[in-house]
């Protein structure tokens, strides 16, 4: 089975191309949405996580305190990545794992962080999904009720956009101009090829 990573800035549209990749039938594993989960039921994270950050991370139910941790990781870039070097390598055996349950010519993985975290390591080809600065910025605006500076903010957080896009293998521009759909099903139709011939 290949493993095939999507990623890209935030707001440039990751989400919706994969949907489609999921109307196709493909497995989709979405990084974001899994960390968040582990960071509740992986029992060795939440050891981590309390061990670095404080047994009052976690609640007397378990749930994690996520505006307290989120308080002291983004004013700070060390706690940040700290935090990062314990969530990523638990998302990674998380994602692998799921991954092994898999019945498909291919899975896809969508992370925003995919080469920052090292889980590119992990997978066959990665597709990058790219839009105009601009129009992330509003997007991103709209999707979550915040200001320019705000989403700015989180953009420098992450690999410039367009050094991003040239360490993927394949591109699709999710920019208003070009139509996604006919982009996937190309890259769909390569990648049953690739799929095939592994």
């Amino acid at each position: 089975m290949l493993k095939i990573g999507i990623t890209g800035g935030i707001g440039s549209g990751k989400s919706t191309v994969c949907k489609v990749f999921s109307l196709l039938g493909i497995p989709v594993y979405y990084a974001d949405d899994a960390a968040k989960e582990i960071m509740h039921t992986d029992a060795l994270l939440k050891a981590s996580i309390k061990e670095h950050f404080g047994e009052e991370m976690y609640d007397e139910n378990g749930q994690l305190q996520r505006a307290a941790l989120g308080k002291i990781v983004f004013n700070d870039k060390d706690k940040l990545e700290l935090l990062n070097s314990l969530v990523h390598p638990a998302t990674i055996r998380h994602s692998e794992e799921w991954a092994d349950r898999q019945q498909a010519p291919y899975i896809i993985k969508e992370a925003a962080l995919l080469f920052e975290s090292g889980s590119f390591a992990y997978l066959d080809r990665i597709i990058g999904v790219t839009a105009p600065q601009p129009l992330r910025i509003l997007r991103v605006m709209k999707r979550d009720n915040v200001s320019r500076e705000d989403v700015l903010a989180r953009m420098y957080k992450q690999i410039e956009e367009p050094i991003k896009m040239k360490l993927c293998d394949d591109v699709i521009h999710n920019d208003e101009q070009q139509m996604v759909i006919p982009q996937v099903l190309a890259l769909h139709a390569k990648l049953l090829e690739l799929a095939a011939a592994k």
